[in-house]
């Protein structure tokens, strides 16, 4: 499975930004597809996931702000981030996770549960 990301860039703080994740070599659909983020010097973050079922999980401090969604059509996942603070400035990273049971239990907020990563795009905010 290859993954491609774009959409990163410069922004001024209360602005916008959509990522988009090209995935092919594999079935889109089945995985759940998450974003992560690194900053220098940190590890990497989890962010937001939609999995298989449609079913969302996002970390707290982008709740509100960020929207995960996919279009299995385009095997394409997507995260659409708003009201962008200078904290999230990093590299993003979409990762899949070809696990997925479509279980409503099933969660995948770990970097470990992703098989595959994209080479992340770099998103910087300025004050």
């Amino acid at each position: 499975v290859q993954l491609v990301e774009s959409g990163g860039g410069l922004v001024q703080a209360g602005g916008s930004l959509r990522l988009s994740c090209a995935a092919s070599g594999g079935t889109f659909s089945a995985y759940a597809m998450a974003w992560f983020r690194q900053a220098p010097g940190k590890e990497r973050e989890f962010l937001a996931v939609i999995y298989r079922r449609l079913r969302t999980n996002y970390a707290d401090s982008v709740k509100g702000r960020f929207t995960i969604f996919r279009d299995n059509a385009k095997n394409t996942v997507y995260l659409q981030m708003n009201s962008l603070k200078p904290e999230d400035t990093a590299v993003y990273y979409c990762g899949a996770d070809s696990n997925d049971s479509g279980s409503s239990y099933y969660t995948a907020v770990g970097p470990h549960a992703y098989e595959y990563w994209g080479q992340g795009t770099q998103v910087t905010v300025s004050s």
